[in-house]
């Protein structure tokens, strides 16, 4: 792990973001704000991407976009070998800080590094046996971060994804597309003394973020296999489990 204990690397090019740090402003505010938008529900969504993350079997975890560390929290208490290492990145350095506060009682071998999930430069290809990112490929070129997973990871590792998703019954998801364009701005400007820049972000990202199904299928376009996605609250959001082949993808 020595190769990444260089704390809060700038590595953070090309990112489609404004210059100022939109999430970095809301950082401290941001858990409460995800309580009382999502009525606690990201919790429960939270727990199971932790539950399938310490399900897969791995030494070396990299976190692609950890935000303020919740769910490298929640997979702390569920994995029996406290030796594992994780590299929890994220591009705000303002986010990084409130996770560097809440795993601070976590074991040394729990990294913080500042990173770009769309241009991992400074992660070797072929060296991470698991990679996860939650509710970060909305708002980046998830494109390339899909890219950029397959190519970081070992031959056969596994990609896990938390992302908002399609509800499959037309007229309940057509309401909360509505709560969302309307609650959301309102609740995040009320919140944010008037800041309501990365719910915009969070709001076009969502009603542009394709189904379940094209979410697995862009998957299985970017080279992974054995795609498979479970719903979470009748479709709000699904976790992807993906593997890198074991041979025929060559990234350097």
């Amino acid at each position: 792990m020595a190769e990444y204990q260089s704390k809060l690397t700038d590595n953070a090019a090309d990112f489609i973001w404004p210059n100022d740090d939109v999430f970095g402003r809301i950082a401290s505010r941001y858990d409460w704000l995800c309580d009382l938008f999502s009525f606690g529900l990201h919790r429960l969504w939270k727990h199971r991407m932790a539950q399938r993350i310490a399900g897969e079997t791995w030494v070396t975890l990299l976190d692609g976009a950890t935000g303020t560390g919740d769910i490298m929290l929640r997979i702390f208490s569920k994995i029996s070998d406290k030796k594992k290492n994780i590299i929890a990145a994220d591009i705000s350095e303002k986010m990084l800080g409130v996770a560097h506060r809440k795993l601070m009682p976590m074991p040394s071998n729990v990294s913080l590094v500042r990173l770009d999930a769309e241009n991992m430069a400074s992660i070797p290809s072929a060296s991470i046996d698991a990679y996860s990112i939650s509710l970060a490929l909305k708002i980046c070129n998830r494109h390339r971060v899909l890219e950029e997973a397959l190519r970081v990871l070992k031959p056969g590792g596994r990609l896990i994804v938390l992302e908002a998703s399609n509800i499959r019954y037309a007229f309940i998801q057509r309401l909360y597309l509505v709560y969302m364009s309307i609650c959301i701005p309102l609740l995040g400007w009320l919140m944010t003394a008037g800041d309501t820049s990365a719910y915009k972000y969070l709001l076009k990202g969502i009603k542009e973020f394709p189904s379940a199904e094209g979410l697995a299928a862009e998957m299985l376009n970017a080279g992974f296999e054995s795609v498979e996605f479970e719903r979470l609250t009748l479709g709000i959001v699904a976790i992807h489990v993906a593997r890198k082949p074991l041979v025929g993808t060559l990234h350097v």
